[in-house]
C-alpha cells in the first residue's frame, strides 16, 4: 500500500489507474470499515483510503479530542485489506487556511442526528466534498449506519452533477447485534452487555409494523421510554421514510427505516433498521 506525503504526490499516483474507488474514513478502523474497503474492490480497479479526523464537523460538546487514534494499527489492517492508496492529510494540509466555503445541505440536516449536532452535517459534506475533488473517485462508499449522513452525502453528490457513484456499504456487526463502531470503545464491560439492546428495539418496531401497527408516535415513545428505563439517555427513535428520512403521511407511504441515536454512558450509539414489506425488515447490516 502506497502512502503519498502530499496531495500533488497522491494525485501524481493515480495518474492510469483506471476506475478509482475512495473510502473515506477518521481512522480507529475496525472490520465494518474492512469490510467497506473490501467491498470497493468490487467497484473499481483503485481503492483510495482517507484517515482524517475532520474538526469541522465536531460540535463543542463532541469528543474530537478523545477520538481514538490508531493510525499505526490503522495502516496495517489497510494494507491487508488490499487497500492501494491511503491519504491522511494533516489539518494543515486540508485546510490550510480558515475554510470559509462551506456546503450547507437542506433542512435535513437539522433533524434527527442534526438537531442534536448541530453542524455536523455541514461539516460532513464540506470534507467529503474536498475529499472528493482531491480524489477525483468513479465511485465512493459509506457505511449504511450513518443512514442520514449516507442520504446527506448521495443528494450532495446528485444535485451538484458530481460524477461519482455514491454505494452504501451495509453496517457490520458483533455477534450479539452492536453495530460496529469507533465510539463502542467508550464503553465499559456493563454497558457493553447492555448495547445490544438499541438493535433489538428496532428489530421490534420493525417486526410491528410490519404485522400492521400504524401509530408510529406511540411505537416511538415506548422505545425511547424503555431504552432511558435501562440507563440510557436517548435523542430520538424515529420512523421515517428511506427515500428522503421525512415523517411517512401514512403507514404505506413507501419504505421506512426506524433511527435511533441514544447514549449510553459516554459512548454516543446510533443504529438503524430499514422496513421492507417485501423482504421483511433489514438491518442496517449483515
Amino acid at each position: 500500500m502506497q502512502i503519498p506525503s502530499s496531495i500533488p504526490e497522491l494525485r501524481l499516483a493515480l495518474r492510469n489507474r483506471g476506475r478509482v474507488v475512495l473510502v473515506p474514513t477518521m481512522g480507529n478502523l475496525h472490520a465494518g470499515h474492512i469490510a467497506l474497503m473490501k467491498e470497493a474492490r468490487v467497484h473499481g480497479d483503485t481503492v483510495v483510503a482517507t484517515i482524517f479526523v475532520n474538526r469541522l464537523q465536531f460540535g463543542p460538546s463532541d469528543d474530537f479530542d478523545r477520538y481514538p487514534r490508531t493510525f499505526t494499527e490503522d495502516c496495517e489492517r489497510l494494507s491487508g485489506a488490499g487497500v492501494d492508496l491511503l491519504l491522511a492529510p494533516t489539518e494543515t494540509e486540508l485546510y490550510p487556511e480558515p475554510q470559509t466555503y462551506q456546503v450547507d445541505p437542506p433542512a435535513i440536516q437539522n433533524q434527527l442526528d442534526g438537531e442534536f449536532r448541530p453542524g455536523h452535517f455541514r461539516g460532513v459534506a464540506t470534507v467529503v466534498l474536498k475529499l472528493f475533488n482531491i480524489v477525483q473517485p468513479q465511485a465512493a462508499l459509506f457505511g449504511k449506519k450513518d443512514y442520514q449522513q449516507l442520504l446527506v452525502l448521495r443528494n450532495m453528490t446528485r444535485q451538484l452533477a458530481l460524477p461519482i457513484d455514491v454505494i452504501g456499504g451495509e453496517t457490520v456487526r458483533a455477534d450479539d447485534g452492536l453495530a460496529l463502531s469507533s465510539r463502542n470503545s467508550y464503553l465499559s464491560a456493563a454497558e457493553r452487555a447492555e448495547a445490544p439492546r438499541l438493535q433489538r428495539i428496532l428489530r421490534r418496531i420493525a417486526a410491528a409494523v410490519l404485522a400492521g401497527a400504524s401509530d408510529f408516535t406511540q411505537l416511538e415513545r415506548q422505545a425511547s421510554e424503555e431504552l432511558d428505563q435501562h440507563g440510557w439517555q436517548t435523542d430520538y427513535v424515529a420512523i421515517r421514510l428511506q427515500a428522503d428520512l421525512q415523517v411517512p403521511s401514512h403507514p404505506a407511504a413507501g419504505p421506512l427505516v426506524v433511527l435511533a441515536a441514544s447514549r449510553l454512558g459516554s459512548a454516543r450509539l446510533i443504529d438503524n433498521v430499514e422496513i421492507n414489506p417485501k423482504k421483511g425488515p433489514l438491518t442496517g447490516g449483515n
